[in-house]
């Protein structure tokens, strides 16, 4: 890959546990032992080389996305933009993300998610309050990440036909349940899904999807080959969701799977997965 077309991870975190041990509720348990701890831009890089990456919220305040925003200013890091939190059930979106563009690396913003996937309400994202701030973000120029379980899929179809101005990606294929080995519904929700001209997917998060501990490439590839072929290159790109990751893979294994999920492709169509996508997208 050229250096005009150098890799982009267009979903990871950041974190440091030990400076705030309790800003991360959703690490509710034992099973989150391995990502308590600093992952910071140092930690990052030496996992991800030399690629470009987006930093993703990972709680749902607007102090990470201001911290976020400050270490992908630095030129020193792989980070190249972010994508942010702010609370769309708000009544000023738009004055919030203004709040944020005008930090420091208020610029590198280029997108903004919730955890739908821990709303008790298949239908969260369909409120008009929501909607409001959706429109706002289009307003902005921003993205909107999709963080859904299976249920939620199909209010995310509507969500996005409604919105055919708002540009939505599709993060971790909306967690199909790979461990169990399930297809239906969630690949016929793919394809509605991809039917729409105004959402992308990401290759991301698929190994944590499936057992941990005995997943095979096998059981993971389907899932990612067919998100590919309804999307196409042109809307699909890589993400290695580091280091959630880490729970089932090391990011270079993330990474040789995603290789393999694009093996069928062209040169050209794999530097779409690989970067141009999310460039375009996330207009980096």
């Amino acid at each position: 890959m050229s250096e005009a077309a150098r890799r982009v991870d267009a979903h990871h975190h950041l974190w440091d546990t030990d400076a705030r041990p309790d800003a991360y509720g959703w690490m509710d348990g034992p099973w989150a032992d391995p990502l308590r701890g600093r992952f910071g831009p140092d930690e990052l890089a030496r996992a991800a080389g030399r690629a470009d990456t987006i930093a993703v919220q990972a709680r749902t305040d607007t102090e990470e996305t201001l911290d976020l925003l400050a270490i992908a200013a630095d030129p020193n890091t792989p980070v190249v933009a972010v994508v942010g939190w702010i609370d769309l059930t708000a009544p000023d979106p738009a004055e919030r993300v203004a709040a944020l563009r005008a930090a420091p690396g208020g610029e590198l913003l280029v997108g903004v998610r919730h955890f739908v996937q821990d709303e008790a309400d298949p239908q969260w994202l369909a409120r008009a309050d929501v909607a409001r701030s959706l429109e706002a973000l289009a307003a902005a120029g921003l993205t909107y990440d999709l963080l859904v379980r299976e249920p939620q899929l199909p209010a995310a179809v509507r969500v996005a036909e409604r919105h055919p101005e708002v540009s939505f990606v599709l993060d971790h294929l909306g967690k199909p349940a790979i461990g169990a080995g399930t297809w239906q519904p969630w690949a016929d929700t793919i394809e509605r899904l991809a039917a729409l001209p105004n959402v992308s997917a990401k290759l991301s998060g698929l190994v944590t999807e499936a057992h941990w501990r005995d997943w095979t490439t096998a059981q993971i590839l389907p899932y990612a080959r067919h998100a590919l072929a309804c999307f196409g290159p042109e809307r699909t790109m890589f993400g290695s969701d580091w280091p959630v990751c880490t729970l089932a893979a090391s990011y270079d294994t993330v990474v040789s799977i995603a290789d393999l999920a694009c093996a069928e492709l062209s040169e050209a169509e794999r530097d779409l997965v690989f970067g141009a996508s999310a460039r375009r997208v996330y207009g980096l």
